[in-house]
């Protein structure tokens, strides 16, 4: 006669449609009063009995029972869905995107429980000579993210990806900086060019702020200093009359308006060659506006089109190319991002010190500046915006 198993350790039998084990236990009930009960299945009674034991072991632990038909598709999908916040739609799109070509086919099949650090490893092995470094921890952040919130909603015990370090990825094109004739020469050619552009190249060389701050600067954060007030007065109010001038750098176009970090948010005063090439879009601004009538936006911006609304990061990377082009360069191999770049090399190579210059660029530290975007290292001291004078002249 088979013994009868004690009460807690669980039921054992064998289904004949299935043609396997089933082993279930009871691990609490319902507010309504129903029983839950958990099974496992295994092809011999020993594997069977091994899976009732891991259930039995969690549930005395106080842990929760994962599901054993959890994937990995079912965890990245939930977290795109749920784990993305207030992020922006380009922002959405740009994960998705990854996930559906890097994440999900590889691992996509995998049970969660059953995922390994082996599996992931080898997975972000087989993806260097593929992605980048940087692409390459965008995609390790979905699936590490993916399995904290799985493991949060208890539908795995551990999360395996948090262990796994991230590998080099292929070379990407280095970013580079304009050395100081090449620097004159985009400024002679931006000259020649429209208002807009000559403008926007002046100040991104000149004082270094980041293209999406400029795409979001506005009127009323480039101001003069007024004597007769004593204050820093918007130039609309203002007027250009007067020896100081300044752009308060508060805005990105980023989600919300934020600019990139806390200390980003600087105020700026502006070089002589910026003054004079914010005036002249100002006064063709003006009259844009009278030409669009009706259909004129007023969004304050800086840099908009001739109808007032914003313009968009390809209308500046064509333009700034047919510049690059004009000036003696290859446009394709150059970006707006890069006279940043080129801010900080000219001011280090003309000898204005590392944590100046990290402050003017809005760095929290000068780690990035010194490891990313200095180029040339000179020993002479110099300020700003006096200092881009003396270069480039007024």
């Amino acid at each position: 006669m088979t013994e009868r198993r004690s009460r807690g350790d669980g039921g054992l039998h064998w289904d004949e449609k299935r043609q396997r084990w089933i082993a279930s236990v009871t691990v609490g009930y319902t507010p309504a009063g129903k029983r839950i009960v958990k099974k496992a299945s295994g092809k011999t009674k020993t594997e069977a009995k091994a899976k009732l034991k891991e259930i039995i072991r969690d549930y005395e632990d106080g842990l929760a029972i994962a599901p054993t038909n959890y994937t990995v598709t079912d965890a990245v999908r939930y977290w795109l869905e749920h784990g993305l916040g207030a992020r922006s739609g380009a922002t959405v799109k740009m994960y998705n995107t990854y996930a559906d070509k890097h994440v999900i086919p590889a691992l996509g099949a995998r049970k969660l429980r059953d995922l390994s650090v082996e599996d992931v490893d080898k997975w972000l092995a087989g993806k260097t000579g593929e992605l980048g470094t940087r692409s390459l921890k965008l995609i390790h952040g979905i699936l590490n993210r993916s399995v904290k919130s799985a493991m949060r909603r208890d539908k795995v015990k551990r999360n395996v990806v948090d262990l796994c370090d991230i590998p080099e990825g292929r070379a990407g094109r280095p970013s580079k900086a304009l050395t100081l004739a090449q620097a004159l020469a985009v400024l002679t050619q931006a000259e020649k060019s429209g208002e807009r552009m000559r403008a926007y190249i002046v100040l991104s060389l000149l004082i270094g702020a980041r293209t999406e701050e400029l795409r979001a600067l506005l009127w009323s954060h480039v101001v003069a200093y007024d004597e007769s007030h004593a204050a820093w007065l918007p130039v609309a109010q203002a007027g250009w009359e007067h020896s100081d001038f300044a752009v308060y750098v508060w805005r990105s176009v980023r989600q919300k308006g934020d600019t990139k970090t806390v200390k980003s948010r600087r105020s700026l005063k502006l070089p002589q060659r910026c003054v004079d090439a914010l005036r002249l879009l100002k006064e063709a601004q003006d009259v844009a506006r009278g030409k669009a009538g009706e259909r004129w936006q007023d969004t304050d911006l800086v840099f908009c089109t001739r109808t007032g609304t914003p313009v968009t990061a390809h209308n500046v990377r064509r333009d700034f190319r047919k510049v690059v082009e004009a000036a003696g360069l290859t446009g394709r191999e150059w970006s707006p991002r890069e006279l940043r770049h080129s801010f900080v090399s000219v001011l280090s190579d003309s000898g204005v010190p590392i944590e100046d210059i990290s402050r003017l660029v809005g760095h929290s530290n000068t780690v990035v500046t010194e490891t990313v975007y200095r180029h040339q290292i000179r020993p002479v001291i110099m300020q700003g915006a006096a200092a881009m004078d003396k270069i480039f002249g007024s």
